[in-house]
């Protein structure tokens, strides 16, 4: 059964399109249980109905025609169980409705199977025999299988519309059902407008193993094809100039700079001088880079990988002589493409770019980066994109949600079209809040803080009106190297980091690293390493590491003054009495040594459990707490909110959530501390409320959704907002509280940041 399965799937992917797949699998699946029939029944939800898609055994001119309304004949039951269902004599089930036009007279035996993706039932696969005897168990664990197999491909071909276009051919008239491609938001805001694939110019996975005899013409090729890559890119910085802020400009400088580096070069040219082809030897040195990369949880860091897959392509494309493919680019301008690089989002004529869609990446990619700065709508980590069927269709792409919607209905396309307007609209007051302080109309403040992962972010930050960071990471000055990076080496770049957002205060996070974040000069293997040796456990084990970075942060601030430092995966107060020895330590051998040495505040992530139950026993020996919502909410709810599978279940309006922020914020406070919050919660305007209502004293959220989320400050009471949190925490449902708080917002005319379920 195993190998039947490994030849049927295999034979279903190398099908062209969704008709043919489907056809494939019901003849070899009938053939493979020796079954007299084998046919699959897709939904139609919008009519009720499963429609007969493929068929081996009954009448053929009954596919596309067929329908089985979801509460009639065994079909539908199966729908209705979501469980198989399996008969000697169908005929004999109540349930059982005869139909002439399939032509299953002559059949006894039924074995039906639900066709269910993330708990939505998308169809049903049967099997049919003439003899009165039911499927074994065997056979019906096959079929199983099968289908869990299959609804993935109908996920797929639903993403892209494939469905709406057979169920439009059945009924002989435009697939007007708009299909969805799911994925992560990265860039918040609508864009409507047209399809654009862009593929990478060439591919390295492709290149082969080649030697060769010409070493210097080989070195010569390379360097030329260097020199060519930096002058496409030079040519892409030129073009964004007008459009993008000098900070923003940084990461086109760092590409150029990644192309200048002798070490790249040199790596390279070690493979060539060892007699190997250059494009072989450029593949073997960008794998090596990209790998490193990818072997990284941290999601910022881990995008660097996509910035070397970029790169290697096209400097492969110039060592293979190809002309970039040409691309017209209509005005209405939706980038759709597996890896979407921030080159290829440079291309774009200026004015033209609406939206990107990216199948890989996520909102710390560069391509991200860039868009935000453009204020272009983005989704990544699309699911399902068949891009040679994207091309030329009509898309829209809604930021906030991180969907995009492929041949949307005139219904929907009228609706986001309205939304977009009501954006436009909205973002032009908004401007007017920048010098603002985030004030309620009862005159309660709350201090509006920035994450940031590069030096770049301090334009953008500025020009929001942010107060200060509360957090920036300081992973990336490790993972950049070989060996740890000296005290002199890293108090120059904290240095040049407080220095860009001063007098606003900085809070730098001390290195975490571990899970599957590595640093390649300290390798870890554990069962579990997401429970395992990571933050700061890591950096207490070597206090050789964590004096040397404690010492830069403190040199660096020197003159400055603005530097906070808070301490990531913090699990109780035993940990954190050691690590504030140890920045006692710090400080008392450089005040020794130099004079104008800042003990700086010292605050602590909670993002833990441990740590919410001990958030007063914290906030006793700190400045400061800040709650990392992302991961405490992952932890409390054992949610990975990247695995598709799961992340539906992923809330932070979830009860427990609620009630563990709550008391985090009771513990700072009974010690007089301020509580702060960063992550995707502060930048939601639903969840702004609760965390109003709550105390938090800062939230700490990206550039972006800062103007939205003061607006959200400026208008809502705080006596409002408690009242609204008593409510929602006698709900046990995060969907019901996300309901009751988005009405909320609308009822005080604050519908305009939120979109509701009816989109």
């Amino acid at each position: 059964m195993q190998r039947m399965l490994r030849l049927i799937i295999q034979a279903v992917n190398a099908a062209n399109n969704l008709e043919e797949s489907l056809d494939i699998m019901v003849h070899k699946i009938s053939k493979a249980v020796n079954a007299s029939s084998c046919s699959i029944y897709l939904i139609d939800n919008q009519r009720a109905e499963f429609l007969l898609m493929a068929t081996s055994g009954l009448n053929p001119k009954a596919v596309g025609k067929l329908r089985i309304h979801v509460d009639q004949g065994l079909i539908g039951l199966v729908g209705r169980r979501e469980e198989p269902i399996n008969l000697e004599n169908a005929k004999q089930h109540p349930s059982f409705v005869p139909s002439e036009f399939a032509g299953e007279d002559h059949y006894h035996a039924f074995l039906g199977t639900p066709i269910i993706h993330h708990r939505r039932l998308l169809g049903i696969i049967t099997l049919q025999n003439e003899d009165s005897r039911a499927f074994d168990e065997t056979e019906e664990a096959f079929l199983i299988t099968l289908a869990v197999q299959l609804a993935s491909i109908i996920a797929n071909a639903e993403a892209t519309g494939a469905i709406s276009e057979l169920s439009a051919q059945a009924l002989e008239k435009p697939g007007y059902e708009e299909a969805a491609i799911t994925g992560q938001p990265a860039v918040a805001g609508v864009g409507l407008g047209t399809a654009v694939v862009v593929y990478p110019p060439a591919d390295l996975s492709a290149v082969p193993e080649k030697t060769t005899d010409d070493i210097p013409g080989e070195i010569e090729r390379l360097h030329q094809a260097l020199n060519e890559t930096s002058r496409e890119i030079t040519m892409m910085r030129d073009r964004m100039q007008n459009t993008l802020p000098e900070e923003e400009l940084a990461l086109f400088d760092a590409y150029l700079g990644i192309l200048a580096s002798e070490n790249l070069a040199k790596e390279i040219i070690e493979h060539i001088e060892a007699g190997i082809w250059a494009q072989t030897a450029l593949r073997r040195v960008i794998k090596r880079h990209v790998n490193h990369f990818e072997a990284i949880s941290d999601d910022y860091l881990r995008e660097r990988a996509s910035d070397f897959r970029d790169l290697g392509r096209r400097v492969l494309a110039n060592l293979q002589s190809q002309e970039p493919r040409r691309v017209d680019y209509p005005e209405n301008t939706i980038l759709v493409g597996d890896d979407v690089t921030a080159s290829a989002l440079a291309e774009v004529p200026e004015g033209c770019l609406k939206g990107v869609v990216s199948g890989q990446g996520s909102k710390n990619a560069h391509v991200a980066i860039l868009a935000r700065a453009l204020g272009v709508p983005t989704v990544t980590g699309g699911q399902g994109m068949q891009l040679t069927q994207l091309e030329g269709q009509s898309l829209i792409v809604d930021g906030y949600f991180g969907q995009a919607y492929v041949n949307p209905s005139p219904e929907l396309h009228r609706e986001f079209a309205e939304l977009a307007a009501e954006e436009r609209e909205l973002d032009e007051g908004l401007e007017a809040l920048r010098d603002q302080a985030a004030e309620t109309p009862d005159g309660h403040k709350i201090a509006m803080y920035v994450n940031a992962g590069m030096v770049a972010d301090a334009g953008l930050t500025l020009s929001v009106g942010a107060e200060g960071v509360g957090l920036y990471r300081t992973e990336v000055t490790f993972m950049a190297r070989d060996r740890f990076p000296s005290e002199d080496e890293q108090a120059v770049i904290y240095r040049q980091i407080l220095k860009a957002f001063a007098p606003q205060p900085v809070t730098l996070r001390t290195l975490d690293v571990g899970g599957d974040k590595h640093l390649p000069y300290l390798p870890i293997e554990e069962a579990n390493p997401f429970l395992g040796w990571r933050g700061l456990r890591i950096t207490l084990d070597h206090p050789e590491v964590f004096l040397i970075q404690v010492r830069a942060m403190l040199r660096a601030n020197r003159d400055i003054g603005n530097l906070s430092i808070m301490l990531p995966m913090v699990s109780g107060v035993g940990e954190l009495t050691e690590a504030i020895h140890l920045m006692e330590q710090a400080y008392d051998e450089l005040s020794e040594e130099l004079d104008n040495i800042i003990m700086p505040r010292i605050g602590v992530m909670i993002e833990i459990p441990s740590a919410v139950y001990q958030a007063r026993d914290l906030a006793k020996k700190v400045d400061f707490l800040s709650v990392g919502s992302n991961d405490l909410t992952q932890y409390l709810l054992a949610v990975d909110r990247t695995n598709p599978r799961v992340a539906q279940l992923y809330d932070p309006l979830h009860p427990a959530v609620l009630k563990a922020l709550m008391q985090v914020v009771e513990g700072g406070h009974a010690e007089g501390k301020n509580v702060g919050i960063c992550g995707e919660m502060a930048s939601d305007p639903v969840a702004v409320i609760v965390l109003l209502a709550m105390g938090f004293d800062t939230v700490s959220l990206n550039p972006a959704s800062l103007p939205r989320m003061k607006w959200v400050v400026r208008n809502f009471t705080v006596a409002r907002a408690r009242k609204l949190l008593s409510e929602v925490l006698e709900m046990d449902n995060p969907t019901l509280i996300r309901f009751h708080l988005e009405k909320a917002l609308d009822d005080v005319g604050l519908g305009g940041l939120i979109r509701a379920g009816k989109h």
